[in-house]
């Protein structure tokens, strides 16, 4: 059973994730920004969009530069409790510079290679996957050049979500990880609120007709029951034995499980990279080249 067509005809990345359909940009209230805005070292925030390196050791030394500046930012603002407070500014601006390094990455097989070499073992491990899923997903993109068909709107807390995937995972015997991944590529977390070109809708893209079978009765915009039932889908496909099928039943292209299983596998490694993921923001794919739709000055 197809449950999500949309990466198929997908412009919109998570680094890439599936959406589209008509409307203005919208945004929910936010949570309240956590307590200090400012980076935790005295280096100056990432530009939005900032100039990157186009030689590897240049975007080596940037993306070392930002995972270590980013980890220590993703404690500081799990000592304010992500259930409660948005991400500080440092977060929010370094996972921008974090996903544009790897978009870049994702687009030269061969600058990604060399740049890897130059790396530290577990970050060179995440560059790949993060880079390789970027590159799968970009595969399966088609240029999008109204920017008007997309609505978009700021995510529930970080907290909240993480408590979602964790009671999912527990409630149908899944890993979180997993959950976690999907919405990222869908709709980075909810801010792509658009259904899909195919007609999918919610946070974890469900089309109404297998949400009606595997939705429990819920809301399908609600966050809370698009991840059950999105656990209740992929038990029902044969997770957690076999994940690669279930995925492929969730969206049945090899392309987007792999993607998924490497975001997985970064999360299990360190639970810091989740909180990144959620502040990674919304490209769409135009026949001019990349236009980012939301986080610090975005363009529409």
């Amino acid at each position: 059973m197809r449950r999500c067509g949309a990466l198929a005809a997908a412009a919109v990345l998570a680094v890439a994730g599936c959406g589209g359909g008509d409307g203005e940009g919208e945004r929910a209230p936010a949570p309240r920004a956590a307590s200090p805005s400012a980076s935790p070292s005295e280096s100056p925030l990432p530009e939005p969009n900032g100039e990157l390196a186009k030689d590897p050791e240049g975007l080596a030394a940037d993306l070392e530069r930002t995972h270590q500046a980013m980890g220590s930012a993703v404690d500081q603002w799990l000592r304010a409790d992500p259930a409660r407070t948005g991400p500080p500014a440092s977060i929010v601006h370094l996972s921008l510079r974090q996903q544009r390094i790897y978009r870049a990455l994702a687009k030269d097989e061969g600058l990604e290679k060399r740049t890897r070499k130059l790396l530290p073992g577990e970050l060179a491990g995440a560059a790949r996957d993060n880079a390789v899923a970027a590159r799968k997903l970009l595969e399966l993109a088609k240029p999008e050049d109204d920017l008007g068909k997309f609505r978009t709107r700021e995510p529930r807390p970080a907290g909240e979500l993480l408590k979602h995937f964790e009671d999912a995972g527990k409630r149908f015997g899944l890993d979180w990880q997993v959950l976690a991944a999907i919405m990222l590529v869908e709709t980075k977390y909810g801010r792509i609120k658009s259904p899909s070109w195919a007609g999918a809708k919610g946070p974890m893209q469900f089309l109404p007709s297998t949400w009606r079978q595997y939705g429990m009765g819920g809301d399908i915009h609600d966050p809370r029951d698009a991840v059950m039932g999105a656990a209740n889908y992929l038990k029902a496909s044969g997770a957690p034995g076999d994940y690669r099928r279930a995925l492929h039943a969730y969206n049945p292209t090899p392309l987007y499980v792999d993607a998924v299983q490497r975001h997985a596998r970064q999360m299990r490694k360190d639970a810091r990279a989740y909180y990144a993921y959620y502040n990674w923001q919304v490209f769409v794919v135009t026949s001019r080249g990349d236009v980012r739709i939301t986080g610090p000055a975005a363009r529409r």
